[in-house]
């Protein structure tokens, strides 16, 4: 009578853990018509009503009761399952693992009937889940944090939402995560930020980083050594899985019935799932309906462009991590100029640093000029903002500082408008980076000048000929 009471009283104080980490309708269906049935040593015995039961259990509460097992009769606590299956040859099942801590462990699954047994392989209920033995990488880049990670209006609710998961994954509505933006925003160096931030909080959480290629190819490996189960069981114990662009999934049919499989079980299982994308799930074409409803479950974040003053602070930031000086002219220079994504600004600032090294050379507004002409071409040419000054200036016979002084002698004013306008047509630069490279002009001034010149090119005929001349010579240099 001990031993069952003994037996009662660990599985009891277990369903007070586990009635802590699942809701109440949960832990009445899968978890009160569990039977305790006896503890031998650290072995605790629990009877469970059938196959399906025990292999729902296993997909979904191995962590929970890992957690109980592990508190109630410590790390060499193992638990093993009686199965009942009732068939016309009433033969019972049982299920035995020996998991510890979470560690792999061997299972044997005996067939009883007449007293005849013969142990089997079986798959035990914390298998694969020995985190520190198998030394599983996590795949993060280190250097990505939120320290790291310059936050503006362009990027303020991914960056705060990615926070708020970082600090209690699985937890919070944010489930799943889907930032997306375009090339080179920063949405990769969020996913590794949350990573990092998880692990530094959480040390015994596995967090996996991949990139959808990475899953793919792995899946396809899985498929030709026949390891899909393997593939499935692996994916299966990570705690936080942050998939990046992951829109590669479209077109692969198979790939995706794994990851909705995948997506279904983590989810359901309260961890957490983080992915990035070019485009928010309307508008990613090639993915199952299904997959991309449940894409809309959590929330849905969006980084864009750097603004100018994101920009300035982007390159401080990446300039105090180098131990480098440069002053505000050029920080401003180079936050003007580059205004398309994060990682070609700092691209061109480790093309600086470089140069100024090995050149010895200080970085001056000169030498940030040459280094960016020869990396950041606004169109596939030479046709950038300074060749399209000194282009019209030449044409119009005055000087490109004229372009950018605060004179406003007609002649001036309509060379100054002319070249704004072709800023405008042949490179990416905004309109208030445009102003800044004639005389740190307003955006106003610069739409002042492209209404100016497109009025004079339907009025005025002559100074359409000369607008048509000056298009064919700028193609031409383009090509």
């Amino acid at each position: 009578m001990l031993l069952i009471k003994d037996c009662k009283s660990i599985w009891n104080n277990c369903l007070q853990i586990i009635k802590e980490n699942v809701n109440e309708q949960s832990f009445k269906t899968w978890f009160e018509p569990i039977i305790p049935i006896s503890l031998q040593q650290n072995v605790l015995t629990i009877q469970v009503p059938s196959q399906f039961f025990y292999e729902w259990l296993e997909e979904n509460y191995v962590h929970i009761l890992r957690k109980a097992i592990d508190k109630e009769l410590g790390t060499e606590g193992r638990l093993e399952y009686s199965v009942l299956v009732e068939d016309k040859n009433e033969v019972s099942r049982q299920y035995n693992s020996t998991g510890v801590n979470g560690k792999n462990g061997s299972a044997a699954f005996a067939k009883n009937q007449g007293g005849a047994s013969s142990p089997t392989p079986v798959k035990s209920p914390f298998e694969l889940r020995d985190l520190d033995k198998l030394k599983f990488n996590s795949q993060l880049n280190q250097q990505y944090t939120f320290d790291t990670f310059v936050e503006g209006t362009c990027n303020r609710l991914a960056r705060s939402a990615g926070i708020a998961v970082a600090n209690k994954p699985g937890i919070t509505s944010f489930n799943p995560l889907l930032i997306y933006g375009g090339v080179g925003l920063g949405k990769t160096h969020l996913g590794h930020a949350i990573g990092n931030q998880i692990k530094k909080n959480n040390a015994d959480k596995f967090v996996l980083y991949v990139s959808c290629e990475k899953f793919s190819n792995q899946y396809i490996e899985a498929l030709k050594n026949n390891n899909i189960q393997e593939f499935y069981n692996f994916y299966l114990q990570v705690d936080v899985l942050i998939l990046d662009d992951v829109q590669f999934l479209a077109g692969k049919e198979k790939t995706q019935e794994i990851f909705f499989q995948i997506f279904n079980h983590l989810h359901q299982s309260g961890r957490q799932i983080i992915m990035t994308s070019d485009c928010p799930p309307k508008e990613l074409k090639g993915l199952q309906e299904r997959l991309l409803s449940r894409f809309k479950w959590g929330l849905t974040a969006d980084v864009q462009q750097p603004d100018f003053e994101t920009r300035m602070a982007i390159i401080g930031k990446k300039l105090e991590g180098e131990g480098v000086a440069i002053s505000d002219s050029v920080v401003e220079y180079l936050a003007y100029s580059i205004d398309t994504n994060i990682r070609e600004l700092e691209g061109v600032l480790i093309s600086l640093i470089a140069q100024a090294s090995l050149n010895k050379k200080e970085i001056d507004l000169e030498l940030a000029k040459q280094t960016l002409q020869n990396i950041v071409q606004d169109i596939e040419s030479e046709v950038g903002i300074d060749y399209i000054q000194k282009f019209v200036a030449d044409y119009f016979n005055v000087t490109v500082e004229s372009l950018k002084a605060k004179t406003r002698k007609r002649e001036i004013v309509v060379a100054r408008q002319v070249a704004m306008y072709f800023a405008k047509e042949y490179t990416n630069l905004s309109l208030k980076s445009i102003g800044y490279h004639f005389g740190n002009r307003d955006h106003s001034t610069v739409i002042h000048a492209l209404t100016s010149v497109s009025d004079l090119m339907d009025t005025d005929r002559k100074f359409n000929a000369t607008m048509q001349e000056l298009t064919k010579k700028l193609k031409l240099k383009s090509v």
